[in-house]
């Protein structure tokens, strides 16, 4: 069943209350729903009846239209001179010898570019702890080293933590340091170290990190060099749905300000190994409803993304029904950030041909893309034999069509 026959069974509904009637019909009318209706939504909204508002308005931004790319990425450290309580992945600067601890020269840096010289990939994704040698020089050099060397690969560089960071280190403004990297060959920021917004949850988990302010003018200044973003939110902690829907509200104001952010991606607490390992993960049912309610309050951003190695294959599958478009990308087991952290998918890795499969086996278009959304290949009736540059971490069955 379509989305917009969901949709008008579930307005037929005579046992549908009044106040989730009403939130209904605002989005069968592309009317904005408020922060309070935000927040009914979390504490009241059933996960079918959530999943029918997102659905429809998934299908009505981007049809049954699913998008991943082929990319890597580089974690040039997980040292780091902030302690922010959730992180699993971080080791503090006095653990440098540790096994488990690493900080890569450029040069090793580098020669993770080189590796995929035969391969097609268009991104590469740059994020990693906070380092005084991991300075402003440093990393413009990288950058423009990268750029020279294979000027078509997206560089996808470094959250609003590590340049405010280095920015006060280089002391240089904002608008400076944020025109550097993008002539140094930047081409769009991912959305990582969002966190939560609101300063009653951010001071007790980062409290020596950038702040929310900080955090969203970086991206507006970005986007006001015409540059494009993502945005985050780590979600199933100690935070009330409150505070979801203020983090929520915030990207939606900036987006109204800007149109710069490209897709929002929720990003689950996992708790294995940090200072909340005490505090229990949300469930599979949690996290689709938060994907579904993040669609529907976000009506300004025209992508929700699933970053399937944090929730596993199976729940990002199930995501593309509750308002999620995007998986992200191939990877090919090249971050460490949610294994270590004990996400399902312990080596992430997929070849093209399992993601497609992924995609087809519930009923959505496969397509390929660029970082910027432009549709690079559609995937839907391409008949595979075998993807040997991605093989991935467990062979599928060659799919027939």
């Amino acid at each position: 069943m379509r989305g917009t026959e969901q949709l008008d069974v579930l307005l037929n509904d005579d046992t549908l209350g009044a106040d989730h009637r009403r939130i209904a019909q605002k989005v069968a009318e592309n009317q904005r729903i408020e922060f309070d209706e935000g927040v009914f939504l979390f504490e009241h909204g059933s996960l079918s009846y959530v999943g029918v508002l997102a659905n429809y308005i998934r299908e009505k931004k981007n049809g049954d239209n699913t998008y991943f790319n082929r990319n890597f990425h580089i974690e040039p450290t997980n040292l780091c001179v902030y302690d922010c309580k959730f992180c699993s992945y971080s080791r503090l600067i006095k653990q440098r010898g540790d096994a488990d601890a690493w900080a890569f020269s450029m040069d090793e840096m580098l020669d993770i570019v080189w590796k995929y010289d035969e391969q097609p990939v268009t991104e590469v994704h740059i994020v990693g702890g906070v380092l005084p040698q991991y300075d402003l020089p440093f990393y413009l050099e990288l950058f423009q080293k990268i750029k020279k060397h294979r000027p078509e690969l997206h560089i996808k560089a470094l959250t609003p933590v590590e340049y405010q960071y280095i920015f006060k280190k280089a002391k240089v403004s904002y608008e400076e340091g944020m025109k550097m990297i993008k002539e140094a060959g930047v081409d769009s920021l991912p959305g990582g170290g969002a966190e939560i917004f609101h300063p009653e949850i951010r001071e007790q988990i980062a409290a020596d990190k950038c702040n929310a302010e900080q955090w969203l003018r970086l991206h507006e200044i970005w986007h006001e060099l015409g540059m494009r973003s993502n945005a985050t939110m780590l979600y199933g902690h100690i935070e009330q749905f409150h505070h979801r829907v203020d983090h929520l509200e915030r990207l939606r104001e900036l987006q109204d300000k800007t149109g710069g952010f490209q897709t929002f991606i929720p990003l689950k607490f996992r708790n294995q190994d940090n200072q909340m390992s005490h505090v229990p993960e949300s469930t599979t049912v949690e996290d689709l409803r938060n994907y579904a309610i993040s669609r529907i309050y976000l009506d300004n951003f025209d992508h929700i993304k699933t970053y399937w190695p944090m929730i596993g294959r199976t729940t990002a599958q199930l995501a593309l029904a509750f308002g999620v478009d995007d998986l992200d990308g191939t990877i090919d087991d090249t971050t460490k950030i949610y294994s270590m952290a004990g996400s399902e998918e312990q080596h992430p890795a997929l070849t093209t041909q399992q993601l497609v499969d992924m995609i087809r086996r519930v009923g959505r278009r496969p397509i390929e893309r660029d970082t910027l959304y432009n549709v690079l290949q559609d995937f839907t009736d391409v008949e595979f034999e075998e993807d040997k540059a991605y093989r991935g971490y467990i062979e599928l069955p060659v799919v027939q069509n």
